[in-house]
């Protein structure tokens, strides 16, 4: 593990529309000790031509092929494993990082001595429109988190001795990051809010955090395989999950 280094991990799937965007915004990032680590989730030998010309040339980059598709949880996975960062950074192929990002977040965590952080963001959409925007919490803890995931994946960075391997991703098709939350807060990590808004986060039509069917029946596994909720408890919460969801206040 290198002392300082941030390893950002960013799992591709059919995003090349915004995947220059976002390698672009990390890769410019005014905090210069970091590595970058692309897990390619695609059949498509194209799109990993398309990756690989962003790249090339580029230092500190690392592109994971995976031999068949595994799904976004497991490409985190995959590429935590091979990290050496002592800070571990999420973001997703179709997101973008202000310039500032990591240096503001990893000086926030040093100076506050803390495990695991998040940020305000921007809301975008496929046309990088502005169209909403979100505050962070000042603390969030494993009880807050049971009743509404306020914390944006793209905004996240954690110590990386603080993530083992039974407390990684599960194979979910959404809230896959909600439960990598809930396990590490269940430890005793609490999640500490910088106010300032130091992501874009893309809404996309067609993607499956759009998915409100899929929302909800990943949402009651949530409950009911990972917390171990009988079913009528993981109902239960998973309507006050719901109605948490529906009445976020946006800016």
């Amino acid at each position: 593990m290198h002392k300082g280094l941030v390893s950002i991990i960013i799992p591709y799937h059919k995003k090349k529309n915004f995947f220059k965007k976002c390698f672009n915004s990390a890769y410019s990032q005014s905090y210069k000790n970091k590595e970058i680590i692309i897990v390619y989730d695609d059949n498509s030998k194209k799109e990993l031509r398309f990756i690989k010309s962003i790249t090339k040339k580029k230092k500190n980059i690392t592109i994971l092929i995976n031999k068949k598709k595994i799904g976004v949880g497991f490409s985190r996975n995959k590429g935590i494993s091979i990290s050496k960062g002592e800070f571990i950074a999420f973001l997703d192929a179709d997101d973008i990082w202000k310039k500032n990002k990591l240096k503001k977040q990893i000086k926030y965590m040093n100076k506050k001595n803390i495990s695991a952080s998040f940020t305000g963001y921007e809301i975008i959409n496929e046309n990088d429109n502005k169209i909403g925007s979100r505050k962070s919490k000042k603390i969030i803890t494993h009880k807050n988190l049971i009743y509404s995931c306020d914390i944006g994946l793209s905004t996240v960075i954690l110590r990386k001795n603080k993530i083992v391997k039974n407390k990684l991703f599960p194979n979910l098709k959404t809230k896959e990051d909600y439960v990598f939350w809930l396990k590490l807060s269940r430890e005793g990590i609490n999640f500490y809010g910088l106010s300032d808004k130091l992501t874009l986060w893309r809404k996309t039509r067609h993607s499956l955090s759009s998915n409100t069917m899929q929302k909800l029946i990943d949402g009651f596994k949530v409950y009911n395989l990972y917390l171990n909720f009988g079913f009528l408890k993981s109902c239960i919460h998973l309507f006050i999950l719901s109605l948490n969801f529906l009445f976020k206040k946006y800016e």
